[in-house]
């Protein structure tokens, strides 16, 4: 459909400035877009001589769906001198969307009226809480499952190198990792901090992220931000790494700040947590971000260190009042997750490391989780990573020494948190280094991994086991086996699959008719046993430890 555009200028109650609006500032990029896809209309003006480009062009788009639903959503200025400004806009369905663009510049109101037509193609969609099975998730396009399995890349955009962020992306969804965490702020001198001294600061990678305009951008402590103006260059990049990410399925966790307690990283403090200069910042990458279907927001890292649950409440409650997409939500804190019943988080999110966060805390956390009244999915969303050995850990003697962070032992203890109905986040060594040691890796602290970091190899096994099955109408029942085998039944006991820790495994079904199939959690290699005819099934004597079975009734 040819869209016809429609250009109003208005004069307000005070005097005209100098500067008028161009002729065809306005222009709709495209009149025909994917469903889950963005449709962009962007606004050129005369660069600003003065004044403030980022507060001072307001801009509203409402998009009506020829059904009569609408949807209302914000624009940004995405050039340092004001030149130009964007509204995007996600259509959900497909259809005929009329829309009308109102703003001020220079004292005048502006609009500009069109219509786009949204096409189906296919596309997965935004990830949504499945409303009939809400300790799990589903692509709201296609209405498939979604098996969260994710990993942290906290300082992806640290590259210089826009290959290298692609390359990473490339890799890990290969790796069937469809979840991936960048922080959009965040400040540090090198890896140290974190007893990881192979990661550090160079030419090709940086772990000083600039958000907003500073006054020195190479300073750790005191870059000078100027809250009210935003880096663009900055933006962009992560633009064009949510676009890369989307086209492979891949959603990313956009986190506010990590490590906000640290140098420069928060330059609003709590002097001036949740003020309006702190919620303009939320604001912006809510407009920026918004219409990019695989974004998720965390509000922040590690809220406890540097804010209180008050402020994790009101800029929760304003991330989702200000998108118009309600895209999923959460925030980062430690063992306990006090927002369980909140209208503003649509999962739990917690960190619990090695064996406090294993089969049983998880199983603890989704019996708090029922008791709010108010299902949902539980995650455990950073459990030590890889062959990494900080001060901290599980308990108060919580440090761990090599092999007991190594890949068979995170994976063991994914197994056992999806074993419980939850999801886990993983995190790869980062001790092949970058701009130090190898120079080939990076791992959890930015994402690169290079051929010797086989854990997700692991990992991808597991996605295959769940994704065989209807894991999502399953739940934990460990009363039909014995110790060291972990059991998810499905009720209407058509499907059962366990995880094998160690000894013969047993399992109680009713009288009637299985296929069994076993399979090794680390090959991925599977072999058929002979049909059961239910009652006692009791597997092979020399099944050994680590094998993940499947009856499924024929």
């Amino acid at each position: 459909m040819k869209s016809l555009h429609l250009l109003v200028l208005c004069l307000l109650s005070h005097p005209l400035l100098a500067q008028r609006l161009p002729q065809n500032a306005f222009a709709l990029q495209r009149d025909k877009v994917d469903v889950y896809d963005y449709a962009e209309v962007t606004l050129r003006l005369p660069a600003f001589r003065a004044g403030n480009p980022f507060t001072e062009v307001p801009l509203t788009g409402t998009f009506r769906h020829e059904s009569g639903d609408s949807v209302r959503v914000e624009g940004f200025c995405d050039a340092q001198d004001g030149s130009l400004h964007r509204v995007r806009f996600m259509p959900t369905r497909p259809g005929t969307y009329r829309f009308t663009i109102r703003g001020q510049y220079n004292g005048k109101f502006i609009q500009y009226a069109g219509s786009l037509t949204a096409v189906p193609a296919g596309r997965k969609g935004m990830v949504r809480v499945d409303p009939q099975h809400p300790y799990h998730f589903i692509w709201e396009g296609t209405g498939e499952h979604y098996f969260w399995n994710g990993t942290t890349t906290y300082w992806l955009m640290g590259w210089k190198n826009e290959q290298t962020i692609r390359d990473a992306i490339d890799r890990l969804a290969k790796l069937k990792i469809n979840r991936i965490r960048v922080v959009i702020n965040g400040r540090q001198p090198g890896g140290d901090r974190w007893a990881e001294p192979m990661v550090q600061d160079c030419d090709e990678f940086t772990l000083k992220l600039n958000p907003w305009v500073a006054k020195d951008p190479t300073s750790l402590d005191t870059p000078g931000f100027d809250v009210t103006r935003y880096n663009v260059a900055h933006w962009q990049r992560i633009d064009r790494m949510l676009a890369f990410a989307r086209e492979r399925n891949v959603n990313v966790s956009l986190i506010f700040y990590v490590d906000g307690m640290d140098h420069g990283s928060d330059p609003f403090r709590k002097a001036n947590m949740g003020g309006e200069d702190e919620k303009r910042y939320y604001r912006y990458a809510v407009n920026r971000f918004g219409a990019f279907s695989n974004v998720m927001w965390d509000v922040t890292n590690e809220y406890h260190l540097f804010r209180n649950e008050a402020w994790a409440e009101q800029m929760g409650s304003y991330l989702r009042e200000r998108d118009p997409y309600k895209h999923l939500t959460s925030i980062h804190g430690h063992g306990s997750f006090p927002f369980r019943a909140s209208a503003w988080t649509d999962f739990a999110m917690t960190q619990d490391w090695d064996e406090c966060g294993g089969y049983y805390k998880m199983l603890s956390n989704r019996q708090q989780q029922a008791q709010t009244g108010v299902p949902k999915p539980q995650i455990n969303e950073e459990y030590g990573y890889e062959d990494h050995y900080p001060e901290w850990g599980c308990g108060p003697m919580g440090k761990k020494v090599a092999p007991g962070r190594d890949a068979k032992t995170r994976t063991r203890l994914a197994w056992e948190i999806c074993m419980a109905g939850g999801y886990q986040t993983t995190g790869e060594r980062a001790d092949r280094g970058s701009c130090a040691g190898n120079n080939t890796g990076g791992g959890w602290i930015n994402g690169r991994g290079d051929s010797t970091m086989i854990m997700l190899h692991y990992y991808g096994v597991m996605y295959d086991v769940f994704t065989s099955v209807d894991y999502w109408r399953m739940a934990p029942n460990n009363a039909l086996t014995h110790h060291g085998t972990l059991c998810l039944a499905n009720p209407d006991n058509s499907q059962y699959l366990l995880y094998v820790q160690s000894g013969t495994p047993i399992l109680n079904t009713p009288k009637q008719d299985y296929t069994v199939r076993i399979v090794d959690i680390w090959t991925g290699q599977s072999r058929l046993m002979p049909d059961f005819k239910g009652g006692i099934w009791v597997g092979p004597q020399d099944l050994g430890s680590d094998k993940a079975i499947v009856l499924q009734r024929k």
